[in-house]
């Protein structure tokens, strides 16, 4: 599963948030109201971007190094440049709603005492190989990844 990377422009607002470019990803902007949030948004804007990209036939830019990326004019003091990355498979997966069957074995104890408790193994199951990913960011899977 491929990933991208690419340097990203967080200039602060006055009110404590971010807007957040990419400078080889022009249309490609952001904001949160938090950095953490910035963050979280600009991984799911560029994720987005991309996957439109890919969608389209388009050419994937090569990423600039982080280190060359000079902050616009304008920008606010207390703007810098970090690298952000994204993956475009878990949005072209739910986006064209795939599911495949899986089999699998647990202890005759824990299926009892899943069952009784009425869990839902499918989304269990989901949750914990997102999470093992290092795709669980709620706010990115309420949005794009939970069913």
């Amino acid at each position: 599963m491929p990933k991208y990377v690419y340097p990203a422009i967080f200039d602060p607002n006055e009110h404590g948030g971010y807007t957040v470019t990419f400078p080889d990803l022009p249309g490609c902007v952001t904001e949160g109201d938090t950095l953490d949030e910035a963050l979280k948004m600009a991984a799911e804007a560029m994720a987005l971007h991309l996957y439109g990209m890919e969608e389209d036939g388009d050419e994937i830019p090569v990423p600039s190094n982080p280190v060359e990326v000079k902050l616009p004019e304008d920008a606010s003091p207390g703007a810098f440049v970090t690298l952000i990355q994204a993956r475009t498979e878990p949005i072209r997966d739910e986006t064209q709603n795939r599911a495949i069957k899986k089999t699998l074995t647990i202890p005759k104890w824990l299926n009892d005492a899943a069952e009784k408790e009425g869990i839902n193994f499918s989304q269990v199951l989901q949750y914990a190989l997102k999470e093992q990913l290092g795709f669980v960011d709620k706010h990115f899977f309420n949005r794009y990844m939970m069913d």
